[in-house]
């Protein structure tokens, strides 16, 4: 296996998933050199504001100015932007001139309904990198049509050394969390747990407070919301804590399937994911995962597999055989697309894509 030097742009901290990718690149043999994305921004939160909506200000040209001159020092193989919106064009351009390849791994989907602001920069940057990564099929024509070099679809992917069952198999006597759902108050996700609780379901939600607090009535809140924002251990202590673990996809993100499905899995936790091809491709329905298409299918299952231990245990050990065997993990992918980047000479044009 060729090993290189990458120049890692991200976010990074314990709770990102920018950080399990990182990992994962420095298990695979390769030298990494952080450059925290975090480390820059304006103090002022009026100023931060308007510089998140305009990816504009001298705190990104300072990032700019300190990734060149971290590159000069490092002369890396490998630039891999994971989430990051500030690089300027030419920031790109003068690292591939140097005849370092240039990767963007973005999650969020950039062409979707949600519109959220803070892309200015990366909408001019999209023609100047070698590589994208993106894990819906509409997004590598997008990216295409925008102008990209290389495409290649990945898949949001589990961190082995977060997300493993527990060392001694989980039953319901030990199980304090019913039907449960750790995340965002994306899309109809509040009414729709609103109304199950409504209906005496055992909900619990779990995720970050101030979101949740401002999506429920105090009433269900107090009733509905526990232990917080996960991550890390807490995050897979609860997997391993709830009888019925649910996956929504994020609608207004054009999801195909989402991290937590593979997570969950991979916990061995039983997961109840919403109904959609990404996910019917990756689990067996009824075998390694249940599925839910609208409300109504959504509460039968729940109302059928909640009394049923024997069969959520089943699926679960199916679902985490799949996930720990499938390709479902950091590691997996990020070989993945190291193999394509070392495919590329820098300065490579010819306008290709890579599905799978």
């Amino acid at each position: 296996m060729t090993r290189v030097k990458i120049l890692y742009a991200a976010p990074i901290s314990p709770n990102d998933s920018a950080e399990y990718r990182r990992l994962a690149l420095v298990r695979a043999g390769h030298t990494v050199v952080p450059f925290n994305t975090y480390a820059y921004g304006m103090k002022n939160p009026l100023l931060r504001k308007v510089e998140y909506r305009l990816a504009a200000g001298p705190e990104v040209a300072r990032m700019n100015r300190d990734l060149l001159a971290l590159a000069s020092m490092e002369k890396p193989d490998v630039l891999w932007c994971d989430k990051v919106l500030w690089i300027y064009p030419s920031t790109l351009d003068t690292l591939r001139a140097w005849g370092v390849r240039t990767v963007s791994y973005m999650i969020d989907n950039f062409f979707g309904p949600r519109r959220d602001p803070g892309w200015r920069l990366y909408a001019r940057t999209i023609s100047h990198y070698d590589l994208h990564c993106t894990q819906r099929d509409a997004n590598v024509r997008d990216y295409l049509a925008a102008g990209a070099q290389n495409v290649i679809k990945i898949q949001t992917a589990f961190e082995p050394t977060v997300h493993y069952p527990a060392p001694v198999p989980y039953t319901d006597v030990q199980r304090d969390r019913g039907v449960s759902f750790i995340g965002t108050t994306y899309d109809q996700r509040p009414a729709t747990l609103m109304r199950m609780a409504e209906e005496g379901l055992p909900v619990v939600i779990s995720g970050g407070e101030h979101h949740w607090k401002h999506a429920l009535p105090s009433a269900e809140f107090a009733a509905l919301y526990r232990e917080g924002e996960l991550y890390n251990e807490r995050y897979r202590s609860a997997i391993w804590r709830s009888k019925i673990n649910l996956s929504f996809l994020t609608h207004s993100n054009a999801d195909e399937f989402v991290h937590k499905s593979f997570e969950i899995a991979a916990c061995g936790g039983f997961l109840l994911a919403e109904r959609s091809p990404g996910h019917a491709e990756r689990f067996v329905e009824g075998e390694e995962a249940a599925f839910f298409s609208g409300y109504d299918e959504l509460v039968a299952q729940v109302r059928r597999y909640l009394p049923d231990e024997v069969a959520r245990a089943r699926i679960a050990l199916a679902g985490q055989r799949r996930a720990w065997t499938g390709g479902y993990d950091n590691d997996t992918q990020v070989r993945r697309i190291l193999d394509r980047v070392l495919q590329l000479a820098p300065l490579h044009h010819d306008r290709q894509a890579v599905i799978a």
